[in-house]
């Protein structure tokens, strides 16, 4: 693997940090500024929705400029968004540093995809993208234990200030270690756009909103979770959020190990068990140990998506893959919101905190149908396109 991944990894290790570090410190934040937990929770949402919003609009401001110099200008962004972060005196402004740091995101994790799979033989661009994803997962290992810890034991501005020094040191890898890719000729808003009338671009899309969501919906209210209904002291968050850190990383490679081989059987295996498992959290969240192995396999079966989708996305829209890259990273973040603001609902309503677990385990159900439909789809276009050619012959031999 070129040593350019390494580069992207470091910018995606920061990243993922920020995205996920909020998920142990949402009840100190909340206690900090006054708000409830579900209130809290719109700091997922309002990041989520931002990674929809800036996706696209970032990567179509970057169609006339090269991908390394977009990539080094997002990591900027993401700096500033997260020093607005660290320093804000109130919530909103807490809220307003998130979704400027979010506009970076899909853009960054899109075009980053792109350039992955563009420095690679073809049979190994999954694997190159999963390369580049291992450190969102890294992230979880590392980087969103130790800002928790910092954050339960400093102050969770602390936190936010080391994730911008996080994002210095990736823009300086970006600008060390990418080479520098030239605009690809003809590339244009116009043609990028044309990938979206590809129905199984759209489908894609759609099993990414519902199938990470999934994920996004027992996750964003772990802390609370587990504390008030598994027993956990508030430190043990830490550790658990590692076992999910671990989870990504494993379901990461595996993903891109078997998407670049099997990539239908690979979403028809990891969105069913996902599921499953997730239905099963409503119960295991009651035991210390069932909680965190849950835990573990829902950070595994989730993630394991991720190589794949992201693959799909950029074979069904072969000839303009940025935008729609881009864009599927906002679908991701699209379920993300969408998780957290249901199981934000359903905890408001009364029903526990394992409520959103069934949340879950219902999107990830619903993205398993797209898939077996998307599936059905393109074998009913690859028979008609090997029906088609002998019609023509046929039908002329009948003429004569």
């Amino acid at each position: 693997m070129p040593l350019a991944l390494l580069a992207l990894a470091i910018g995606a290790f920061g990243i993922g940090t920020t995205e996920f570090v909020i998920m142990g410190l949402l009840p100190r934040i909340a206690g900090d500024f006054g708000v409830s937990i579900p209130s809290a929770g719109l700091l997922v949402t309002g990041y989520a929705l931002g990674v929809v919003l800036g996706a696209p609009l970032m990567t179509a401001l970057g169609t006339r400029i090269n991908r390394k110099t977009m990539l080094m200008l997002l990591m900027g962004l993401f700096v500033a968004g997260n020093l607005l972060s660290a320093f804000a005196p109130t919530f909103p402004l807490m809220l307003a540093g998130r979704i400027v740091t979010s506009l970076a995101h899909g853009a960054f994790f899109g075009i980053g995809s792109v350039v992955a799979a563009d420095l690679v033989a073809p049979g190994k661009k999954a694997g190159a993208i999963a390369t580049m994803f291992t450190g969102l997962t890294v992230a979880n290992i590392v980087g969103v234990p130790l800002g928790t810890f910092v954050g339960q034991a400093v102050g969770w501005r602390t936190t936010f200030g080391g994730v911008a020094v996080l994002g210095v040191l990736g823009l300086l890898g970006i600008a060390r270690l990418v080479p520098a890719m030239p605009r690809p000729e003809g590339a244009h808003l116009r043609g990028e756009l044309t990938a979206f009338r590809n129905p199984q671009v759209l489908l894609a899309m759609a099993m990414t909103v519902l199938g990470f969501g999934g994920v996004f919906a027992a996750i964003t209210y772990v802390a609370p979770m587990m504390t008030d209904v598994a027993g956990y002291s508030e430190g043990a968050v830490t550790w658990l959020l590692v076992l999910f850190g671990v989870g990504m990383f494993l379901g990461n490679l595996l993903g891109g190990r078997y998407a670049d081989r099997k990539l239908m059987p690979m979403l028809y295996t990891t969105l069913g068990g996902l599921a499953v498992v997730l239905a099963l959290f409503t119960l295991t969240a009651h035991d210390k140990v069932l909680a965190a192995v849950t835990i573990l396999l829902v950070g595994a079966l989730g993630f394991a998506t991720v190589p794949p989708l992201q693959k799909r996305v950029l074979d069904q829209a072969h000839g303009a893959p940025t935008l729609a890259s881009a864009v599927n990273i906002g679908a991701f973040n699209l379920g993300n919101a969408l998780a957290a603001w249901l199981g934000g609902t359903v905890i408001a309503a009364g029903l526990g905190y394992t409520a959103p677990n069934w949340v879950g385990a219902a999107l990830a159900a619903a993205a398993l149908v797209l898939a077996f439909w998307s599936a059905a789809l393109e074998r009913r276009d690859r028979a008609a396109a090997t029906v088609t050619p002998d019609a023509a012959p046929r039908a002329a031999a009948l003429h004569h």
